[in-house]
């Protein structure tokens, strides 16, 4: 297990996919986050499937949120998911919300808010996504606040599951 500093952060990172096996690419995309001498996994929900949520002709996708603690910076981190994807043969280009292998995005770091070009804090759509909300609020410490949105607990109201199902354990 890594040993990192006290300077480190506090990250959510959203996992996800529908290509070739989603489940078992989450799996290992989440084993090489974890692997990186600079992040440290404290926590990791259940696979979820849910519909997808761009065009209706693609499998459904698999889902989970994964919490961790870092030194990277955010834009620091965002280059090392960007590396895990393309290492688990993810190619941006092509329709949005297509059909992917890995899609690892940062949902929250620390209580961060920010927008620059290449990212925003929080996620912009993490209030408003089934296959985000639950899995994070199965992981996330009661009372979680999404910064500059509120309370996960009133977005979970909110947000129906739209057929989200968690994925029995294999």
């Amino acid at each position: 297990m890594n040993q990192l500093p006290p300077e480190c952060h506090s990250v959510y990172i959203g996992l996800g996919g529908n290509v070739a096996n989603p489940a078992q690419t989450l799996r290992s995309g989440r084993i090489a986050l974890a692997g990186q001498a600079s992040i440290q996994e404290k926590a990791c929900s259940s696979l979820y499937r849910s519909t997808p949520m761009g065009p209706a002709d693609q499998p459904d996708y698999v889902n989970a949120v994964m919490r961790i603690e870092t030194t990277l910076t955010p834009i620091q981190l965002l280059d090392v998911l960007q590396a895990i994807e393309s290492s688990h043969g993810r190619i941006r280009q092509g329709e949005r919300w297509g059909p992917r292998t890995l899609d690892l995005d940062i949902l929250l770091y620390d209580d961060l808010i920010m927008n620059e070009s290449r990212l925003t804090l929080p996620h912009p759509g993490v209030t408003e996504r089934e296959f985000v909300l639950y899995p994070l609020a199965e992981i996330a410490p009661a009372g979680l606040c999404i910064p500059g949105k509120g309370l996960l607990s009133d977005w979970l109201q909110r947000c129906p599951r739209r057929g989200l199902t968690v994925l029995p354990d294999v």
